[in-house]
């Protein structure tokens, strides 16, 4: 379970940095960072609606949460008893609010998250290709002290351009600080291509 800590410490970074903050925020009992606007939503249907609707005056998406691949097919509007002889639930996939932030906001400066068990860079750098990010942060979720409900976190950023910064392990707030600096780059350098 996601506790949201690189989220929100990435959030706080860009609105050091001067950024005007949007963060669609899951569930979670850390505070709302101060200058920060904040969306809370339930589902990865409401986690999308809100991305999107954010993307329409933003420059930049930094996607740090840890959606759900899947859902439910059906819900219950009752209490499933326990007397039920067996229980299958068909899932259904969720969408890819990366994938269709691309292709609706091709402008946009994206950076994704790859919270990875096993195969990181290669996992990592097929969520980069597939879903044409400008860096994807790898973030092996085994790794002591890295991954969900813990202040720090050891990443690769892997760049569209073939760029690999692997970072040591360090404080979240740290690594939000790194990620934020990549953006202020490469916001640099679409100015000045536009």
């Amino acid at each position: 379970r996601s506790s949201g800590k690189m989220g929100y410490a990435v959030a706080i970074a860009a609105r050091d940095a001067g950024a005007e903050v949007t963060l669609v925020s899951a569930p979670s009992e850390l505070p709302t960072p101060a200058g920060v606007t904040r969306i809370d939503v339930e589902t990865a249907a409401q986690m999308h609606a809100a991305v999107l609707s954010a993307c329409e005056t933003a420059d930049a998406l930094i996607m740090a949460a840890a959606v759900a691949d899947f859902r439910p097919e059906t819900t219950s509007s009752q209490k499933i008893k326990k007397e039920t002889a067996t229980l299958t639930l068909p899932l259904a996939r969720t969408a890819d609010i990366l994938k269709d932030v691309a292709a609706r906001f091709p402008q946009l400066v994206k950076i994704g998250f790859a919270a990875e068990s096993e195969r990181l860079l290669s996992h990592a750098r097929a969520k980069l290709d597939g879903k044409k990010l400008d860096v994807i942060v790898a973030n092996d979720i085994t790794a002591a002290g890295s991954g969900f409900g813990v202040d720090t976190n050891q990443v690769t950023l892997l760049h569209r351009d073939g760029r690999v910064d692997a970072l040591p392990l360090l404080s979240k707030a740290e690594v939000a600080e790194h990620i934020i600096a990549v953006v202020r780059d490469l916001l640099g350098e679409k100015r000045h291509t536009d």
